[in-house]
């Protein structure tokens, strides 16, 4: 049987895209024969205590030799040191979602120590697997990785059932996203203001949690916007219970300023949503013309632009949402990012 470790920070439960994608690829790769042992790594990455950090490194080096091992990158751009010990007695393979580096809200010195110590990181490692053509550019460029030892795997996409949606007075709106700055729903409700005197209502789904300060500020701003009793925040739910959200939308938007892919916006897509998306990384490759309104990076007047547009125009509505359909089965299913994944471990490793 093919064996293969996985390490991870925090709680793989954690109801996020990254942990989900993870969660997902683990779970295919066991349906496809390999033995998937998980190893946690502790709380508190990228930003982990120092004994965190040693007990962490004592876990890896206890693994048997030669047996690959896979480190989500929210931990490993941070473990340089393990990973120079560990060079030489496992085969080191970094799954990055999106370089440290890039969060939204760092200081330039922690961006900068940051960007140093995953550059150190990666030199040890055999091989990088990324979740889009932007973030393997990323890596190359900002590390100089060799190109030829990136390997790009687009997360998977579920194919629900077709649903036919039935007009409702109230344009109804959903954003999917942990609520942190880099999800920029601060934009969204300045955009959203801007059509204040338009029918809709937004449904917030995404973890309160990660970053409560951002929460509190949000919850203020809406307040502050007057739109508090049109903005519902309904935390992180189970992916079986997201998919309710995402049939009982008309339209998906999210603001970001950054994604490393984005599963939210192609789950949108699959569900027939007339998607409107922003920011950096991969959300221009990720949205399909026809499909989606593609605003630029904290551009809030193409944002209020957008949602004008598809808020007011329901046949428009029904022309992005079959594209939507079109463009969905198109997407990799899980099945095909999993095989993937195993083609490349095999690779790699023979």
């Amino acid at each position: 049987m093919k064996r293969l470790f996985f390490a991870y920070p925090g709680d793989l439960e954690t109801l996020t895209g990254g942990y989900g994608y993870d969660r997902r690829i683990i779970g295919g790769l066991r349906d496809l024969g390999w033995q998937v042992d998980l190893l946690p790594l502790g709380d508190g990455f990228p930003d982990p205590s120092g004994e965190t950090l040693a007990a962490a490194q004592r876990k890896l080096q206890d693994l048997p030799a030669g047996v690959p091992v896979v480190v989500d990158g929210l931990a490993f751009g941070v473990m340089a040191e393990a990973a120079a010990a560990l060079v030489w007695h496992l085969p080191l393979i970094a799954l990055v979602h999106h370089p440290l580096c890039l969060e939204n809200g760092l200081t330039p010195d922690r961006s900068d120590a940051l960007r140093e110590s995953e550059n150190k990181a990666l030199a040890f490692t055999r091989h990088v697997i990324v979740t889009s053509p932007a973030t393997a550019t990323q890596v190359a460029d900002l590390f100089g990785y060799p190109e030829e030892r990136i390997t790009v795997i687009l997360p998977g996409t579920d194919r629900p059932d077709e649903l036919s949606r039935q007009p409702s007075e109230r344009v109804r709106l959903l954003s999917v996203g942990t609520v942190v700055p880099r999800k920029g729903y601060d934009l969204l409700f300045q955009a959203l203001s801007g059509v204040a005197d338009r029918t809709w209502h937004l449904e917030i789904v995404g973890g309160l949690d990660a970053d409560p300060e951002c929460a509190r500020a949000l919850q203020r701003q809406a307040e502050e916007l007057d739109l508090s009793d049109r903005i519902a925040f309904r935390g992180a739910v189970r992916p079986e219970d997201l998919a309710g959200y995402y049939r009982s939308a008309d339209i998906f938007v999210l603001a970001s300023r950054y994604e490393g892919y984005g599963m939210a916006y192609t789950e949108a897509l699959a569900h027939g949503l007339p998607v409107i998306g922003s920011g950096g990384g991969a959300v221009r490759d990720t949205l399909p013309e026809g499909a989606a309104v593609y605003c630029g990076t904290e551009d809030v007047v193409a944002l209020r632009e957008a949602l004008e547009l598809l808020i007011s125009d329901p046949g428009k509505r029904l022309e992005m949402a079959e594209a939507a359909r079109v463009a969905a089965e198109t997407l990799p299913t899980w099945q095909d990012a999993a095989g993937h994944f195993a083609t490349t471990l095999q690779e790699i490793t023979e």
